[in-house]
Order: structure tokens, then sequence, then C-alpha cells
């Protein structure tokens, strides 16, 4: 945690186009990966208020999610629902249609750090339809 709170503090930029989730959202990280050309890692967190939701949709890039604190429940189509915890962690490949995801718990907030690998200029969170609006408590930070 002590490095990507590091590397944050140097690498903070808006990520507003790339995770979809809220307006209020900053990077944690976007580096360039020297062992995938043509691809780069973005880091954010994102978290839910007591009970909150975000509307289903798809990512434009694999994604790696761990849980920092709270619990999540998440389900990809086709797929079974599940709730994570501290310490869990999932993977979603890109385009797979995340259906379900929100904070488990109506009194405490859950937040989770988010990698996204893909194209630099992907959008990296694409809302199902362009009337969704995500719920407005749902936010991604910089720590």
């Amino acid at each position: 945690m002590k490095v990507i709170r590091l590397l944050a503090v140097a690498a903070l930029a808006a990520i507003l186009p790339l995770a979809g989730f809220a307006a209020d959202e900053h990077a944690l990280l976007s580096a360039p990966l020297t062992q995938a050309p043509g691809h780069q890692l973005s880091a954010i967190t994102v978290t839910y208020a007591p009970g909150q939701s975000s509307s289903p949709h798809r990512h434009g890039g694999d994604i790696f999610a761990y849980v920092l604190s709270g619990h999540v429940r998440t389900q990809l189509e086709g797929g079974a629902l599940h709730v994570y915890g501290p310490g869990q962690s999932w993977f979603e490949p890109a385009g797979a249609h995340h259906i379900v995801s929100s904070n488990a718990s109506k009194t405490e907030p859950a937040t989770f750090l988010v990698i996204f690998i893909a194209a630099p200029k992907a959008t990296l969170t694409t809302l199902d339809t362009a009337t969704s609006q995500p719920s407005p408590a749902a936010r991604t930070q910089s720590k």
C-alpha cells in the first residue's frame, strides 16, 4: 500500500473518461507496460457508500479488483453472484458484462482498488445506456 500511495502522488491525474463510476474520479497511477506494448496500467480506488451500486456496464480493458475495506457484491453476466471482503480479489476480462456491482452493506462503506490493463486511449467503463447515471455517492479517490 505504501508503494501505491507514493506512486499515486507522483502520477495523480484525472480519469473522468476512464472509469465512468461517478464524476469525482482520480487516478492513482497510469503507466505504459513494457512487456505489453500498446497497453497501459491504470489504477483507481472506488468507494461505494452504504447500499450503493453502479449501473450495469462493460470495461474496455481487463480489470483486476482488490477489496481494501467493506464488502463488494459483484456478478458478471452468466456467472454467479459473489461477495468479496477485505483482501479478496477478482478478475474481469475486457468486454464482460458486469451486471451487479454494489456495496453489500447498508451501514458501512466499501472501498476497492481497480487495476485496468487497456490501450492508452480506451474508454475503460461504458454504462449500458447513455441515459444511465451512476449513483452520485460512488466515487474513486486517491489516498
